[in-house]
């Protein structure tokens, strides 16, 4: 199973991502995180990796793994109430993982991540990226809304455009 994957990462170009997520797409994902963050004070970022290479393959036991390292060099943790929220997207795989910061970790249930990513998934495999992307910016949104509202004004600290690697 193992190498099955890797050879799948390897012989994959990242360009065909592209194909579940487009330039539309990811403009319609960061249209729902630019409306979210008028609710919450909270940062949302989201990454859509395509293939890894052997190096990413060697280091990373599971996309959570590989999830918690760009939560990390995002510095997604780096918000002044720790409450930020890694939406990563490991495309090639289909795995989705949600990683809070602890400020937001400790307030909400890992089960309601994993429905989240549950849901996520369902509509990833029936086909609809956009539109589960954009209804896991909406509800992380309302989860942040509820326990991190905000005040008025909200800028964004963290940039909306969804990443690509």
């Amino acid at each position: 199973m193992k190498l099955m994957q890797t050879l799948k990462h390897l012989f994959t170009p990242a360009w065909m991502r592209g194909r579940a997520f487009s330039a539309e797409t990811l403009s319609a994902i960061e249209v729902a995180l630019g409306e979210s963050e008028k609710w919450h004070r909270g940062e949302i970022r989201v990454v859509i990796e395509g293939s890894l290479g052997l190096a990413e393959l060697w280091r990373y036991s599971s996309a959570r793994a590989r999830a918690e390292e760009l939560f990390s060099r995002l510095r997604v943790w780096d918000t002044e109430e720790n409450n930020g929220v890694l939406i990563y997207i490991q495309w090639l795989d289909h795995k989705v993982e949600v990683i809070a910061d602890r400020g937001l970790a400790t307030r909400v249930p890992q089960a309601e991540w994993d429905q989240l990513c549950h849901r996520m998934d369902y509509a990833f495999r029936e086909g609809d990226y956009r539109g589960g992307a954009v209804m896991a910016a909406r509800e992380l949104g309302l989860i942040l809304a509820a326990h991190f509202p905000a005040p008025g004004i909200n800028p964004a600290t963290l940039q909306d455009r969804p990443i690509l690697l």
